[in-house]
């Protein structure tokens, strides 16, 4: 069974992002430019903070991929942060570099911060959150556009937007997921709604000058995913488990649901279930409350899946904490942060979604290179389709 592995390595402020990809077959068409274009989306939305004006995010390719195509060796992908000229001695390896009284002793609330340094035995939560931060989404969205050129050679599209900022719900009676997402790309709140759009420019507005943050919902939609990607056999197979697993991973980010989500809870079954029909020589579902999955497996329908980020923690106007060394009260330290990154959380949600989604094809339809992936999802397909 072929397998999909990542890992990623790099701090906020250190000199590099990087990503080790394995398990990509050979001989997908894969540019630096298929990984840039989701790089700077990511880098995009209504209430970002300074670091976005610093920063263009650029991938480079290391190892893995030749003249346009994967080799199926480990990809290496690299980022380099720009603003690493400012903090070469901050950040130096070296003990040489060593700059007396710059430890951060305050820890903020919502962060890594004190459980961080407690854990790891540090006395410097500069330590912590130079690697919790998340800056880090940089190189899994840069993993998830490799994902996503993956997947759109199968015919599957994963497509992220906003649902919600700041209690500013888009209306939801745009059913098209691809006609949510075209509008999207083009809001600066990556929302479809344009009269909820400019509501949420006015909440993140106002939180600005309340030196407050605010959060909200992102839906990632999968579509063309066949019939019985995951599996029920073991708990940890289950494609729903792994997706939410996927998308709760994402810094900041509370809550997920799938189809109708926590709403099952208060309905009966016979509002809650997709009923089963046989048409047109194939059988088919009229409604998609289960979100395209069932029994931890795809059904066939779209993938419907929404997470909840919570609002940004580090305040323009500090929470309460206590000193490391003294015990002492004081106000929070203020990194430079966002007000709203809910929009940009749509993008790094999207490719947690898609490396998931990756990883249940290539277990589906296992091979070393896309010509034999291919043959073998089109076996599948045609199998299918003559029940």
């Amino acid at each position: 069974m072929n397998r999909l592995r990542f890992l990623t390595a790099g701090e906020s402020h250190g000199p590099t992002l990087t990503a080790i990809v394995e398990g990509m077959p050979a001989n997908l068409g894969l540019e630096e430019e298929d990984i840039n274009r989701d790089l700077a989306r990511r880098q995009q939305g209504y209430g970002r903070g300074g670091r976005m004006l610093i920063e263009k995010d650029q991938a480079s390719f290391l190892s893995g991929v030749r003249w346009g195509k994967t080799l199926g060796s480990p990809i290496t992908l690299s980022i380099r942060n720009r603003d690493w000229e400012n903090w070469d001695k901050k950040m130096s390896p070296s003990a040489d570099d060593f700059v007396e009284g710059i430890a951060i002793t305050h820890p903020r609330p919502g962060h890594a911060d004190l459980s961080g340094v407690i854990k790891y035995r540090q006395d410097d939560a500069r330590n912590i959150l130079e690697r919790s931060s998340a800056r880090e989404t940089a190189a899994r969205v840069a993993v998830g556009a490799l994902c996503k050129k993956f997947l759109a050679e199968l015919g599957i599209s994963v497509l992220g937007y906003v649902t919600e900022i700041g209690g500013i719900v888009a209306d939801s009676s745009l059913e098209d997921f691809r006609e949510r997402f075209a509008l999207s790309e083009e809001s600066p709140c990556r929302t479809f709604d344009a009269e909820a759009e400019q509501r949420m420019i006015e909440v993140i507005d106002q939180a600005r000058e309340a030196g407050d943050s605010l959060g909200g919902i992102v839906e990632v939609v999968v579509l063309g995913a066949p019939v019985g990607l995951g599996s029920y056999v073991q708990w940890d197979r289950r494609l729903d488990g792994r997706l939410a697993y996927a998308v709760m991973s994402i810094q900041a980010f509370k809550g997920v649901e799938i189809g109708m989500g926590f709403e099952v809870g208060r309905r009966p079954g016979s509002q809650v279930h997709d009923e089963i029909y046989y048409s047109d020589d194939q059988f088919v579902r009229k409604t998609n409350r289960a979100g395209g999955l069932e029994g931890g497996m795809t059904n066939g329908a779209p993938i419907i899946l929404r997470g909840a980020m919570k609002p940004i923690p580090t305040l323009y106007q500090p929470l309460q904490t206590v000193d490391l060394r003294t015990k002492d009260a004081f106000a929070a330290v203020v990194e430079r942060s966002d007000v709203c990154a809910v929009p940009a959380a749509a993008v790094v949600a999207e490719a947690a979604v898609a490396i998931e989604m990756t990883q249940a094809m290539l277990e589906k339809f296992g091979g070393d290179a896309m010509e034999e992936i291919k043959q073998n999802m089109q076996a599948y397909c045609a199998y299918v389709q003559s029940i």
